[in-house]
């Protein structure tokens, strides 16, 4: 009898131990299909701080999550917390109520770059309704051993670099991994390619206050950059897809690839000894400024629909800490938006100092995506078109004009 009576003691104990540690569990939505581990390393270091919460990851294909995620919160559910994208994809869902407004809540956001958080903010409100995970830089990628190898250095010129181009592919390699069957790898190609050519932040600060539009022929130019490209290109371009992209530059059948600094975690995944040095693309004369893009990935945001706000908030905080932003930065190599965060990546602060000096806002991303249809959809689907051959120049800007002027007051 004493032990029967010992033993249901010793299970309502345990019942009541279990109730005083109960977990809530949240769910966590992403397009990071290519960083699962890593995100399972920061929930667990944040579990290991809250034991009473739960998180759980659940990344979605990149091209698709969009509107997996509109269509969930729309219909009153989805995840607790929400990878957002930024400035104009981020808006349509603040404007909407969906998302629970952080500013005041969260007070780390108070140290955080204006500039920065105009990413995670809705124009309407005023509002911040996220806190910005990264900053990302669109430039040229070299392989370092490759140069050396040939007596190659970083050119300065347009002249130059077609010329290092020239005996790249004369080494047996593409000069270029670039593909464009992705649509959206054509605008990270005018990313890196386009702003030195329509003349850098002055062009945006002109265009984006209406003073000039995209008729104008230093626009024009930078597109004509883009497809002068062509030849130094993948074999069948047009079929290389982002991971065709990333595989041939990580495996070395590429000296150069045109792409983001998110890109090197990825490669040293792929290829732990390759070296990886960065440039801008060079403007016609070494005396022109040349310089690269840069942009707010996205943010954390909380579901307003979230039956888990307090929690939900707790877990934002994690996000907006030094804590967090540095083991971001060692973990997956890109560049923190958290402030008094360091990249220790050596290759990743060549970018940062690039960024510094010769950064310029990405274009379509950080102005006009705020409408429909968008100037990255314009930009993309339309040159995609050209790069096939399938569309001239002249198609191309005033297609992208007339649509962006659609709802673009300053165009009408």
């Amino acid at each position: 009898m004493k032990r029967a009576f010992r033993s249901l003691a010793l299970a309502v104990a345990a019942a009541l131990l279990a109730t005083a540690v109960a977990e809530t569990t949240l769910t966590f939505w992403s397009w990071r299909t290519e960083d699962v581990a890593a995100y399972e390393k920061f929930i667990a270091a944040f579990h290991a701080e809250n034991p009473d919460i739960n998180v759980t990851f659940t990344p979605y294909l990149n091209t698709e999550y969009n509107t997996i995620l509109s269509t969930a919160l729309q219909g009153g559910g989805g995840p607790d917390i929400v990878h957002l994208r930024a400035y104009g994809g981020m808006e349509a869902l603040a404007g909407a109520g969906l998302l629970t407004r952080l500013d005041g809540k969260v007070t780390a956001l108070e140290g955080f770059d204006k500039g920065i958080l105009l990413g995670a903010t809705n124009r309407a409100d005023g509002g911040v309704y996220g806190v910005p995970f990264a900053l990302q830089t669109v430039q040229v990628l070299y392989n370092k051993a490759m140069f050396e190898r040939l007596g190659l250095t970083e050119p300065t010129t347009w002249a130059e670099f077609l010329a290092v181009g020239d005996a790249l592919k004369a080494s047996g390699v593409y000069a270029l991994a670039n593909g464009a069957k992705d649509p959206w790898t054509v605008e990270t190609l005018f990313g890196g390619v386009a702003p030195t050519y329509y003349g850098c932040t002055p062009f945006f600060e002109e265009i984006t206050a209406g003073k000039t539009n995209f008729l104008d022929q230093r626009f024009s130019a930078a597109l004509q950059r883009m497809l002068d490209l062509r030849p130094y290109m993948a074999d069948n371009y047009m079929g290389v897809g982002y991971t065709d992209m990333q595989t041939i530059f990580a495996f070395e059948q590429a000296g150069m690839l045109i792409g983001g600094s998110y890109e090197l975690g990825n490669m040293a995944s792929l290829n732990p000894d390759l070296q990886i040095g960065s440039f801008p693309v060079p403007a016609d004369d070494a005396a022109t400024p040349s310089c690269i893009s840069y942009y707010v990935d996205g943010s954390y945001g909380i579901n307003a629909a979230s039956p888990h706000q307090a929690e939900a908030l707790k877990f934002i905080e994690f996000l907006a800490s030094q804590e967090y932003g540095q083991m971001f930065t060692d973990t997956l190599q890109q560049i923190s938006a958290v402030p008094g965060t360091v990249p220790t990546s050596k290759p990743l602060a060549e970018m940062v100092g690039l960024m510094t000096s010769e950064g310029t806002p990405y274009l379509m991303l950080t102005a006009f995506r705020f409408g429909q249809p968008s100037g990255s959809t314009l930009l993309q689907n339309e040159m995609q078109g050209a790069m096939a051959g399938d569309k001239s120049l002249a198609e191309v800007v005033n297609n992208i004009q007339r649509g962006v002027a659609e709802w673009f007051a300053p165009f009408q």
